[in-house]
């Protein structure tokens, strides 16, 4: 609460559920953070559309290991909103440990602890990959 007054944008209470308003172009816009999140993840896949030359209709999508179950949901719905299959939501240093094992060639099925120590939090995962 005690960034708020740092923010360019306010924060206001619509129906419940935050909304982030802004000015733009004259008009005073009102956005659902699933949309920002939206926004973010459609620029995302345009440049990754870009970068391969091809069209991207799924995809999997990593959040902070504390997401807790609304957050995952909401990032489910802003790659909805983007037109992205979420085919799946999984935790950074579970992301991360998969991405290392992609070029070490390994073969047949291995238990492994995940220590992520960054960003002010610790975070254990084991995984069966």
């Amino acid at each position: 609460q005690g960034d708020l007054k740092h923010w360019p944008f306010k924060v206001i209470n619509h129906a419940d559920k935050p909304k982030i308003q802004v000015q733009y172009k004259g008009e005073v816009k009102r956005f659902a953070p699933e949309e920002i999140s939206s926004m973010v993840l459609t620029k995302m896949k345009q440049t990754a559309e870009a970068f391969l030359g091809t069209s991207i209709q799924d995809a999997v999508i990593t959040v902070p290991a504390y997401f807790n179950d609304s957050q995952r949901q909401a990032t489910k719905d802003a790659g909805a909103i983007a037109g992205i299959n979420v085919l799946r939501i999984i935790n950074e240093p579970t992301a991360a440990a998969l991405a290392y094992g992609l070029d070490k060639g390994l073969t047949g099925e291995r238990t492994v602890l995940i220590f992520d120590l960054g960003g002010g939090t610790f975070d254990v995962s084991i995984l069966t990959i």
